[in-house]
C-alpha cells in the first residue's frame, strides 16, 4: 500500500541512521526494519548509499515507537501510519483499531491475572519444605487430588 505525503513539514537537516536512532528512541536495527515495511516511505541515499532521514522520517519513527509503546501490532501500526499521514481519513477508523486494541489487552490482562490468582493458590498450598509433596508440580502435571 503506498503511503500518502508525510505529514506536516517538521524542519530540519537530514540526519544519518544512527542520528535518526537517537532522536526516535528507535535502533538502527529496527529503523532498517521498519524501512523494509513500508512504513517510512521511500528514504533517501547519499551518492554512497547512506540513508539520509528527514525530520519527518524522524517524527514518523517517534509516531510508531509510540505505537510500539502501546503494543500496536506492526499491522496496527501501517493501518495507524496510512491514516496518521491521511488528512481526509476519519477518526473513527483510528478509534476502531484503538478499541479493538484496548479490548484485546482487556483479555489478556484478565488472563493473565487468572494465571496469577492460580499460581498464588498454588504457592499459598506449598509448604515449601523438605518434603517431596508439592502441589505446584501435581497441579502442573495434572495429577491435583
Amino acid at each position: 500500500m503506498p503511503l500518502q505525503p508525510k505529514p506536516a513539514a517538521v524542519s530540519g537537516e537530514p540526519v544519518n541512521i544512527g542520528e535518526a536512532a537517537r532522536q526516535s528512541g528507535v535502533s538502527a536495527k529496527m529503523l532498517r526494519h521498519y524501512e523494509s515495511l513500508g512504513l517510512l516511505g521511500k528514504v533517501n541515499r547519499t551518492d554512497s548509499g547512506y540513508r539520509l532521514y528527514s525530520p519527518a522520517d524522524v517524527h514518523t519513527l517517534r509516531f510508531i515507537k509510540r505505537c510500539r509503546d502501546l503494543g500496536f501490532s506492526m499491522v496496527e501500526i501501517a493501518e495507524l501510519v496510512g491514516l496518521w499521514q491521511n488528512r481526509r481519513r476519519a477518526s473513527s477508523s483510528v478509534k476502531t483499531i484503538a478499541q479493538k486494541h484496548m479490548t484485546e489487552l482487556t483479555q489478556r490482562i484478565e488472563a493473565m491475572q487468572s494465571m496469577q490468582r492460580t499460581l498464588s493458590g498454588l504457592v499459598d498450598c506449598c509448604h515449601g519444605d523438605e518434603r517431596p509433596d508439592c502441589p505446584i508440580l501435581d497441579d502442573l502435571a495434572g495429577t491435583t487430588p
